[in-house]
């Protein structure tokens, strides 16, 4: 599964949600709930969650609230958050599996949104990496053209020490470097490695050869900081 892949919520899910009265889809990929006052994504994303790494996410709250609105956010019946009309919204981080997300503005007003976030790996934003090999501490990508070490090292990164990996194209390709979802830097010529400093939890690296091949790494960033012998 790629990293970037956003998640669709299926036709039946859709079907089933119109049936009980849940939500209905709204023309800009949002779903808006059958009181016409709370909202959520109509799709599940891929972001980075700042204790957790790369996860599924999605936002729910309030749609065009009053001044006086408020409502309670839960997902799987567990209460997350309150929004209100100066905080309207909020993101939720979802499970691995079929999630319900509810709006209850009271408790006889509340509107449900299912999202299947359903995946083989830890969840549905990492990758499979199963193709990947690894000789010692470097881990050799499926594809064969790039190469990663495994143990994290210690850097400063600004004024602060953080893990980092090196990752090293495995011939000349010419490699696109995006760290969760966000470019990095281009391997190829002359410039044959780099530093991939990482951020908490778990970090999906993705070395793309044009439309040919992708590569994935995943690395687990820790707290995202470190300390330096």
């Amino acid at each position: 599964m790629k990293s970037n892949q956003t998640f669709f919520v299926g036709t039946v899910a859709f079907m089933i949600a119109m049936l009980q009265g849940s939500s209905a889809w709204a023309a800009t990929g949002t779903q808006i709930g059958a009181s016409g006052k709370t909202y959520a994504s109509g799709e599940v994303q891929c972001a980075l969650n700042p204790v957790t790494g790369m996860a599924p996410v999605v936002q729910a709250g309030l749609y065009n609230p009053k001044r006086n609105a408020s409502a309670t956010v839960s997902l799987n019946d567990a209460p997350i958050a309150t929004v209100t009309f100066f905080n309207p919204d909020t993101s939720v981080w979802l499970a691995n599996g079929v999630n319900t997300v509810a709006v209850a503005l009271s408790k006889r007003s509340i509107d449900s949104y299912t999202f299947d976030a359903t995946s083989n790996q830890l969840n549905m934003c990492i990758p499979d990496t199963s193709g990947n090999t690894r000789s010692g501490d470097l881990e050799y990508a499926a594809s064969n053209k790039s190469y990663a070490t495994v143990t994290p090292g210690c850097a400063f990164n600004g004024l602060t020490g953080q893990p980092y990996i090196n990752l090293f194209d495995n011939g000349t390709y010419l490699l696109n470097v995006s760290v969760n979802n966000v470019p990095l830097t281009q391997l190829g010529g002359t410039h044959l490695h780099t530093p991939v400093f990482l951020s908490a939890g778990l970090n999906v690296i993705t070395v793309a050869n044009a439309s040919i091949s992708t590569d994935y790494f995943v690395r687990d960033g820790g707290s995202g900081t470190c300390t330096l012998p």
